[in-house]
């Protein structure tokens, strides 16, 4: 289980270890990203395997909606640094315990991601193409 520290990130800091953010308020609170958000927990990691292997599980959680039923707040629903910091170390150690199908998973998501990269830039081509074809066929008229 990694060791790593979770605080709220405070604007213009900069961290020189290893480290996530988390977005704490909206309906998308505990999506994690490598850049700040303005609303955003940190957590902060002794090495980048421990970073690379904990954005994972946080992407999990954020994207299967695991922590919807701790928004707190009627008009802008926002997440409880110690509510995310109780479950987040609860639900991180679990999903690594099995650490060989973690892995596999992690690896799992990482072609998907790249995949979709690829599939987005195919898309962009296309759609840059259509583009030329359409310029060239009203120019000629």
């Amino acid at each position: 289980m990694p060791n790593f520290i979770i605080k709220t990130h405070q604007k213009d800091t900069l961290y020189s270890k290893p480290h996530l953010f988390i977005l704490n308020k909206g309906m998308n609170s505990g999506k994690p990203q490598k850049e700040p958000f303005t609303n955003s927990f940190v957590i902060i990691f002794q090495n980048e395997e421990d970073c690379e292997n904990s954005y994972f599980v946080a992407y999990s959680l954020w994207k299967t909606k695991f922590w919807h039923p701790f928004l707190v707040g009627s008009v802008i629903p926002f997440l409880r640094l110690q509510n995310f910091s109780k479950e987040f170390n609860l639900k991180a150690s679990l999903m690594m315990q099995e650490h060989e199908e973690h892995l596999k998973q992690v690896a799992a998501l990482k072609l998907l991601e790249q995949k979709e990269k690829q599939f987005h830039q195919n898309i962009n081509l296309i759609n840059d193409m259509r583009r030329v074809i359409l310029y060239r066929y009203c120019k000629k008229n």
